[in-house]
């Protein structure tokens, strides 16, 4: 892995967490994610599962961990199966961590290899009552491929099927919304490589480049900072492709007098960040650009301090609504009679504005968490407000990442430029 060691502190205090919420005499038990194919002899590489990582820092396929705290001889209590390694493997792939290693980034004492599981495990299995099995459970799923967790569930509850069964993702979904000291140094990370490679497009970015070329410059910061590389997939759209939500073709030239939105970060050690911003290809805004930009940032800003302990996420987008509103009004793009006779399940702000303002995030750019329960000192979220008029070829989105804390909240890209004056002079210097 390109990033550097991480203590495994984190990941014993992360299992102690989950621990403390599982039910007496019960194992839980998290698989590692596929090295999906792509077509002949060829994959997409490996990304780990980020429960499995978050409770063990093992990243690599072929890893089961059993976490069994009441288990009768008090020495098995976590357990980690790794793919065990050998000369050929280390000739082709490289090599695989061995015993020894797996203990020093894990923190777990008792390893075997992948393929002993089944021996090793079955005389704990008859001492469990309860077995927790992981799955992906987020909200906006919609994975129709069976993954390796899938199909080590299945087998486990057809070999085992008189046991009880209970799910580990409303406990990691708990757990993992709360980042920890060292969490949020990771984050913290990942929002500096991409404030680097956000400095370098400043001086980068002109009339007559293409968007792919914009790609490009910032693959090479972000790995040249010892990042895998993107945290979720670029969108580098200029003009008119700003007002599409989910651009990701990247391929079009950059016109003199257009905005390119930007919405790019990088990952460090699978954490995450997310930044968006709206930069003039020409160095400089228009009119109305600014007018529509500073609108998206007096949003933001408004946005960022109802980010407090407490404040519930109903609450939080309906006052978000409420300011969009006003600020649309203000632009000319709504008018009074518009807002009078809005439909309540589709305000009329939706019209320019249709997207939410914050998520979680963390191992997962849209990590887990719930939005119905108010928010804790700890979370971390985006703040993402844009306005986009496709009538004008104009999108405009400002987006930060904030730690929510008991006494407001920690801007993790407060070093990233944000004012339109202040993108305009960095822009001007690159000549």
């Amino acid at each position: 892995m390109k990033y550097q060691s991480i203590d495994s502190s984190l990941f014993i205090d992360n299992r102690q967490k989950f621990s403390n919420h599982l039910k007496a005499n019960s194992m839980a038990l998290f698989m590692s994610n596929d090295i999906l194919p792509t077509n002949a002899d060829g994959s997409m590489g490996f990304r780990q599962n980020s429960d499995l990582f978050y409770l063990s820092g093992i990243d690599q396929e072929d890893t089961i961990l059993v976490l069994f705290p009441d288990v009768k001889d008090g020495r098995h209590k976590e357990i980690l199966f790794v793919k065990e390694t050998s000369e050929l493997i280390a000739i082709w792939e490289g090599a695989k961590l061995d015993k020894a290693q797996t203990k020093h980034v894990s923190g777990v004492d008792m390893v075997y290899w992948f393929h002993e599981f089944e021996k090793i495990m079955k005389p704990f299995f008859s001492q469990a009552e309860r077995i927790y099995l992981n799955r992906n459970e987020h909200t906006r799923r919609s994975i129709e491929t069976e993954t390796a967790q899938d199909r080590f569930n299945a087998s486990v509850m057809a070999k085992y099927p008189l046991h009880k069964y209970e799910r580990s993702a409303p406990i990691m979904h708990k757990i993992r919304a709360i980042k920890s000291t060292r969490e949020i140094e990771l984050i913290q990370q990942a929002c500096d490589i991409t404030e680097k490679g956000f400095r370098r497009l400043l001086k980068f970015i002109k009339p007559g480049v293409w968007e792919y070329e914009i790609e490009a410059e910032l693959i090479h910061e972000f790995i040249r900072n010892r990042s895998q590389g993107f945290a979720y997939g670029p969108i580098v759209a200029s003009g008119k492709n700003a007002c599409v939500l989910h651009y990701v073709e990247n391929n079009r030239q950059c016109k003199d007098g257009d905005i390119i939105l930007l919405d790019v970060a990088a990952e460090y050690a699978n954490y995450a960040s997310d930044l968006t911003r709206s930069v003039p290809v020409n160095g400089k805004y228009t009119k109305r650009q600014k007018e529509v930009y500073n609108a998206v940032l007096r949003m933001h800003r408004a946005a960022t301090k109802l980010l407090v302990p407490g404040m519930t996420f109903e609450k939080y987008n309906k006052q978000v609504g409420e300011m969009m509103t006003e600020e649309l009004l203000q632009l000319g793009l709504l008018k009074k009679e518009d807002v009078k006779n809005q439909n309540p399940d589709w305000p009329a702000y939706k019209k320019y504005y249709m997207h939410g303002t914050s998520h979680f995030m963390g191992l997962d750019v849209h990590d887990v968490g719930f939005f119905t329960e108010p928010i804790q000192a700890g979370m971390v979220f985006t703040v993402e407000p844009g306005i986009y008029i496709p009538e004008e070829g104009l999108g405009i989105r400002i987006e930060n990442n904030f730690m929510v804390t008991t006494t407001g909240q920690l801007d993790l890209m407060k070093n990233i430029p944000i004012e339109a004056e202040e993108i305009e002079d960095l822009m001007a210097s690159r000549k």
